[in-house]
């Protein structure tokens, strides 16, 4: 088994940083998945499953729905 290295760093909050590898998955709750799908130059290809309820946003699509007033800053945190 392969370690998994893991370190919290101080910024305005915690932030967990793990090293994944293709095909390996990050668990949030009980019912979030984060899986690494591929890696190609400095992108990483990522696969979200998370129920309907539960919103789901690209950071800079988040922030342009914000400046749109199409969602407020404590249902996008929710």
């Amino acid at each position: 088994m392969d370690t998994v290295y893991t370190q919290w760093i101080e910024e305005e909050e915690r932030m967990l940083i793990l090293t994944r590898r293709v095909g390996e998955t990050v668990v949030i709750g009980d019912d979030i998945e984060i899986t690494v799908l591929g890696v190609k130059g400095n992108q990483v290809r990522i696969g979200v499953k998370a129920p309907r309820d539960v919103a789901v946003h690209r950071e800079e699509i988040l922030e342009r729905i914000r400046q749109e007033g199409q969602l407020s800053p404590v249902k996008a945190a929710a």
